[in-house]
């Protein structure tokens, strides 16, 4: 993370802060949570991450209690596994992603552990299409303060990775996971939300627009 990078994380703490970016770059924070992903002094970046990372926030406004103000989560830790997924004594789930690529086996993991999970990898320069992919998302103040407390994606985390709470996708309801990686692997993202109906699958179109979760104004 460069200067002006950590000039802007600076700037977009605590959530509620307004940051003072430019309007586009802005509308991608506000889109999804994200986080770094550092790697190790003086290595190429092309090489494979070898040590688990650690999330730095540079949200302001999370799409789901948080986030990442979807981030969003650090979540590559360069093992050899492409995943793997831990249940923690209170009942959460902590997610560790090692390779960025195929995401239906822990979409089938979560489902084998009782979440109703949707999950996808959104490519840089890419879309799911179409949007939004429900219309009974839960509103940015549902996700961010539910009314038992349990939001779930939880964030910040302790962890090498990120954090759900299973409990907080009711019968009926779907949770969606999406997440993308920067082409240099220096900045992940995740954007997380749960619908109470159906959730369209992801076909992937090319985009300028921020990769992860609905346009621009679906809360409004």
């Amino acid at each position: 993370m460069n200067k002006g990078e950590r000039e802007a994380l600076a700037g977009l703490l605590p959530f509620e802060a307004e940051p003072h970016l430019p309007n586009d770059r802005r509308r991608l924070l506000k889109e999804f949570v994200m986080s770094e992903i550092r790697t190790s002094a003086g290595r190429p970046r092309r090489r494979p991450l070898r040590r688990p990372l650690r999330p730095a926030l540079l949200a302001s406004a999370l799409a789901l209690g948080v986030a990442a103000a979807v981030g969003v989560p650090a979540f590559l830790s360069g093992g050899t596994p492409a995943y793997a997924v831990s249940r923690n004594a209170d009942g959460t789930l902590t997610i560790t992603i090692d390779q960025a690529k195929d995401p239906k086996p822990l979409e089938a993991t979560l489902r084998g552990m009782g979440v109703n999970a949707v999950v996808d990898y959104i490519p840089m320069g890419k879309r799911c299409s179409p949007q939004p992919r429900s219309t009974s998302f839960l509103s940015r103040q549902e996700a961010q303060h539910p009314a038992d407390g349990r939001p779930f994606l939880i964030w910040p985390s302790d962890e090498p990775g990120f954090r759900i709470d299973p409990a907080a996708v009711k019968p009926g309801q779907t949770a969606v996971l999406e997440f993308n990686v920067s082409a240099d692997e220096t900045i992940a993202a995740i954007w997380a939300n749960i619908s109470r109906g159906p959730v369209a699958p992801c076909t992937l179109v090319d985009s300028d627009e921020a990769p992860l979760g609905p346009p621009s104004g679906w809360d409004d």
